[in-house]
């Protein structure tokens, strides 16, 4: 009985025992897994960012101490500590990234290169003055013959034109054979009366040659030594008549041009060029010459002459271009294109032509200062190239100037009142500790919604008409007006009778430009003009 109680209490014992143990593990466990949750949670939690307050997303004056939209329906943009310097920049313009990507924002860096230049100017085909010949008589006579007989016939040189009759020449001729018999009968006379029939002969043939009778009609005279009743005239050059007057047995006078006779072999473009590229003009520059006779074919030449003198209704001087003309394929008083290459300068810094956004009083470009940020920098440009303008001030190499939508960016941002701070913030430090801070100046409203129906799409001149409600924003009623479109894009999938929903802004006065549209709800609803009397039936803004 002993022994038996004394095997239960070791038993017991030993349950106790392992049971204490297990309970022991188990607490050691839960202890080591709550210590290393907390080790993680104090090694992997991030610091949470300190929310200042919610910036205007075009870059005005405005901020709100909670999240709300501007007047286009874009989110306030949140500024958290540390961010206050890079939202408080003066001037800058900001735009959402998904404004940015439809807007169609396009960036190029500002870069050095030489500003070589191609001058595009009008001009027409003119003979050459050189090669243009007038045939004349010296003497007064009758066209006995005509050999060519018509304006515009190809001669070739030497070849015959026309006989005349003189009795002037006629006479003239008669006295020179007389003196030539006299000179050969009187041989054997004395040294004396030789010599004066030789000065009558000498004097005979320079009358002659003063005529201008050809060494080979003066040939033929001497050698048959008989007077011909009529003399040839021949041209002077191979060519076309350009121009006939002698008529079939006319009477003429000394000096009278009876024919014109044109050689087309190399002609002339005369070509107006502007009055402000006309110092970049250099004689014996090259020139490329197209005509619309001959589309595709490019004709080389070289600039002959710069004329002095400018031509104050189309302020344009004249430049001649030489150029050959093989086959004479090109006629006088074809229109031309010229082209004229102006020799490159050394490399200078430059950008885009698109990147400058003209006044009139200043030129702005804007720089991007990081994503969604432009800066306006009021420029000083230069020279101008094909597509590139020089910048002398305001940009330097290597930053970023927007080339494209440029004046959305202007429309979308109030880009206006950011240039109009360009002045104040120039040289000027911040405003003193205690200063009092400028008034602020409550936004514009910049953009306009409406719900409407398509009416018509231009796609190739990017218009499109909305018969829309009314417009809160601008105290419009309803109305059928056309749009242009920020982008061709939005003109995708808009067809006639399609409900929509949309945004505009004001361009420039009385010009409205579609930001944003997109179909109505599915319920149809569209919105259709007034019919009362006294609402505008097309756009009179």
């Amino acid at each position: 009985m002993k022994t038996t109680s004394t095997a239960l209490f070791i038993a017991l014992a030993a349950v106790i025992g392992a049971g204490g143990y297990w309970l022991g593990a188990k607490s050691g466990r839960v202890a080591s897994s709550q210590g290393a949750a907390e080790l993680a949670s104090t090694t992997t939690a991030p610091k949470a960012r300190k929310l200042l307050y919610y910036r205007n997303p075009m870059g005005l004056p405005d901020t709100s101490p909670v999240p709300k939209k501007d007047p286009m329906g874009m989110d306030y943009v949140p500024v958290y500590d540390g961010e206050e310097d890079v939202a408080a920049t003066p001037g800058q313009v900001r735009l959402s990234t998904e404004k940015v990507q439809k807007l169609g924002v396009r960036t190029e860096p500002a870069a050095l290169r030489p500003l070589g230049k191609t001058i595009r100017a009008a001009g027409r085909i003119e003979p050459d003055e050189r090669r243009t010949y007038a045939v004349t008589a010296k003497f007064e006579g009758y066209v006995e013959r005509l050999h060519v007989n018509a304006t515009g016939q190809a001669v070739a040189k030497g070849q015959t034109l026309f006989e005349a009759y003189s009795p002037e020449l006629s006479s003239a001729q008669r006295e020179y054979v007389i003196a030539m018999q006299g000179l050969e009968a009187m041989k054997e006379a004395g040294a004396e009366a030789q010599a004066g029939m030789r000065q009558l002969a000498d004097s005979s043939l320079a009358r002659l040659r003063n005529w201008d009778l050809s060494p080979q009609q003066m040939a033929a005279l001497t050698k048959s030594g008989q007077a011909k009743r009529s003399v040839s005239f021949i041209s002077p050059v191979a060519g076309i008549v350009s121009e006939k007057k002698a008529l079939q047995g006319m009477r003429f006078m000394p000096g009278e041009m009876l024919y014109q006779v044109t050689d087309l072999s190399a002609v002339w473009v005369i070509a107006d060029v502007a009055e402000q590229d006309i110092a970049l003009v250099k004689t014996g520059a090259k020139a490329r010459v197209t005509a619309t006779a001959y589309p595709g074919e490019v004709f080389e030449g070289r600039i002959g002459y710069v004329y002095p003198t400018l031509k104050a209704e189309t302020r344009s001087v004249p430049v001649r271009i030489e150029l050959s003309n093989a086959g004479q394929r090109l006629k006088p008083s074809m229109f031309a294109q010229v082209e004229l290459g102006a020799s490159a300068s050394a490399p200078v810094l430059t950008v885009p032509d698109s990147a400058v956004i003209d006044s009139g009083t200043r030129r702005i470009v804007l720089v991007q200062a990081g994503e969604g940020r432009f800066d306006p920098r009021e420029v000083e440009i230069g020279d101008r190239a094909d597509n590139y303008v020089e910048i002398r001030k305001g940009v330097r190499e290597g930053e970023a100037v927007v080339v494209a939508a440029n004046f959305l960016i202007d429309a979308e941002s109030n880009l206006k009142a950011a240039v109009g701070g360009l002045g104040g913030h120039a040289g000027h430090g911040s405003p003193a500790a205690g200063a009092a801070a400028p008034a602020k100046v409550a936004p514009a409203v910049i953009g306009h919604k409406a719900e409407g129906t398509v009416d018509s799409v231009d796609a190739r001149s990017g218009m499109l008409t909305l018969s829309h409600g009314a417009v809160a924003t601008l105290k419009w009623p309803a109305m059928t007006m056309e749009f242009k479109t920020a982008n061709p894009s939005l003109l995708a999938g808009l067809k006639p009778g399609l409900p929509v929903r949309f945004e505009f802004v004001e361009r420039q006065p009385g010009e409205f430009v579609v930001t944003s549209i997109t179909p109505s709800a599915a319920s149809g609803r569209a919105v259709t003009p007034s019919l009362d009397a006294n609402s505008p039936s097309h756009s009179g803004h």
